[in-house]
C-alpha cells in the first residue's frame, strides 16, 4: 500500500459549464487547483488525469437510454429531452454535456480503483460529488453520479462494505437511490432539512429498502441555521460510532462546501473551519476503521466559489495529502491575483473563517426539547437499531 495521495485533475473538468447566469461555476474548480498549486500541494500528491468513463461503466449506476439521451443533448443542446431532466433550469444543456460528464465520473472511479488496488492510500477528485443524479435522469445540477459511479465499481471490483458519507447541504439522494437495496453500502447524509430544501427527501425514517437493505441508509436532517458547534455535535454524535461497527474495506465522503454561512442557495451557518474539521475527522475515520485506510474523498456543492469553496477544497487536498495547511496562513498573492483575474473579485485573505471550534460530545448528554438533539435523536433512533446499535 502506497502511502501517497491521488489528486485526479484535468483542466478539460471546467467544461462542466452550465452558462454564465448558473450557481455552478467552474471557476470554482479552476481556483481551486489554483490554490492547491499556490500552496505547493501538487509535490505532496500525485496529480493524475483520467480518462472519461465509457458507456459500460456509466452503465453501472445509469440506464442506457439515459445516456444516449445526454449524449443527444450533448451534441445538440436544443433538443434536450426535459423528460430526463435535461435542458431545465436546474440542468441546461450544453455542448460537451456528455464529454464533460463522463470525466468527471471518469476521475472518481479512477480514484476509487487506485485505492482499491492499493497504488494509494487515499485519492481526492474535487471535481465531483455530483451525488444528485438518478439512473434515469439529471437532477440538481448533476448528470452523472460519480460517487455511486465509483461506489458501483468497487462492488464490482469485490469491495464488500463501503461506506458513503455526504456532508453537502442537499441530502445525497441519488446516492442512497442507487444502494438503497443493498447491504454491503452504507450510506450516510447529513444535510438541512428536506422540508426546508431541494431535494426534499433524506428524512430519518428513510434507512432503506424492507429486507437486506434495511438500515443501510442514515439521514441526519438539520435544522436551518445550525452553526458550527450543532453540525460538529451532529456529525460526532452519528458518523464514528457507524463507521466503527460497519468497518468498511473503503470509505467514500462528499464534502459539499455549501453548508458554508455565505452559501446563497442553503440555510445552514457552518464554517471553513469546521468544514476543516469535518475532513480530518473523516481522514481520521480512514486510518483508524479502514485497513491501509482507504479513502475516496470528493467535492460537491458549494456556490460561494471564490470565498469558500478553493479554501474548503484545497484544505481537502492537504490533508489527504497529509500535509494539512495552517488556516492562520496567509494566502499566496499570486492566487489572488489569479481570481482577480478570473472573476475581478477580491480574494480571500487567510485559510480561516476565524472560527475556533468545538462541540459538546453526545456521550456527555443531551437536550430532548433542543432541535439539534431532536433531529440526533431521530436518525439515531431511525438507523441505530436496525444495525443493533443502542440509539
Amino acid at each position: 500500500m502506497s502511502g501517497r495521495a491521488l489528486l485526479m485533475w484535468d483542466e478539460a473538468v471546467t467544461r462542466y459549464d452550465f452558462g454564465s447566469s448558473h450557481p455552478m461555476d467552474p471557476v470554482r474548480l479552476a481556483l481551486t487547483m489554483g490554490l492547491v498549486r499556490a500552496y505547493g500541494l501538487e509535490q505532496r500528491v500525485d496529480v493524475v488525469a483520467a480518462p472519461a468513463a465509457g458507456d459500460s461503466t456509466l452503465r453501472l449506476v445509469h440506464r442506457q437510454d439515459y445516456i444516449d439521451a445526454v449524449r443527444a443533448a450533448s451534441a445538440d443542446p436544443a433538443a434536450a429531452d426535459a423528460s430526463y431532466g435535461l435542458g431545465t433550469v436546474d440542468d441546461p444543456a450544453f455542448a460537451g454535456m456528455h464529454e464533460a460528464s463522463a470525466l468527471i465520473a471518469g476521475q472518481s472511479v479512477a480514484a476509487a480503483e487506485a485505492v482499491w488496488a492499493g497504488e494509494a492510500s487515499h485519492a481526492v477528485n474535487f471535481t465531483g460529488g455530483l451525488h444528485h443524479a438518478m439512473p434515469g435522469g439529471a437532477a440538481g445540477f448533476c448528470v452523472y453520479n460519480d460517487a455511486a459511479l465509483a461506489i458501483a465499481r468497487l462492488l464490482e471490483l469485490g469491495v464488500e462494505r463501503v461506506a458513503y458519507v455526504d456532508v453537502d447541504v442537499h441530502h445525497g439522494d441519488g446516492v442512497q437511490a442507487a444502494f438503497w437495496e443493498d447491504p454491503r453500502v452504507l450510506t450516510i447524509s447529513l444535510h438541512e432539512h428536506p422540508r426546508m430544501l431541494f431535494p426534499g427527501t433524506g428524512w430519518p425514517e428513510e434507512t432503506g429498502a424492507d429486507g437486506p437493505g434495511e438500515g443501510s441508509a442514515v439521514n441526519l436532517a438539520l435544522p436551518a441555521g445550525t452553526g458550527d458547534e450543532g453540525w460538529l455535535r451532529a456529525f460526532h454524535a452519528v458518523v464514528p460510532e457507524l463507521i466503527a461497527d460497519f468497518r468498511p474495506q473503503v470509505l467514500v465522503t462528499q464534502h459539499g462546501a455549501d453548508t458554508h454561512f455565505e452559501d446563497p442557495l442553503a440555510h445552514l451557518a457552518v464554517s471553513l473551519d469546521a468544514q476543516r474539521e469535518v475532513q480530518a475527522a473523516c481522514h481520521s475515520l480512514a486510518h483508524e476503521y479502514v485497513e491501509g485506510a482507504k479513502w475516496v474523498a470528493l467535492g460537491g456543492g458549494g456556490y460561494a466559489v471564490v470565498d469558500v469553496v478553493p479554501r474548503s477544497w484545497t484544505h481537502l487536498v492537504g490533508i489527504a495529502g497529509h500535509a494539512p495547511i495552517d488556516p492562520e496562513s496567509v494566502i499566496p498573492s499570486s492566487w489572488r491575483d489569479e481570481v482577480f483575474a478570473r472573476t475581478r473579485q477580491l480574494g480571500p485573505g487567510r485559510m480561516t473563517d476565524g472560527r475556533v471550534v468545538s462541540w459538546r460530545s453526545w456521550d456527555a448528554g443531551y437536550d430532548p426539547a433542543d432541535r439539534l438533539d431532536q433531529a440526533v435523536l431521530a436518525a439515531r433512533r431511525a438507523a441505530f437499531p436496525l444495525r443493533g446499535l443502542l440509539a
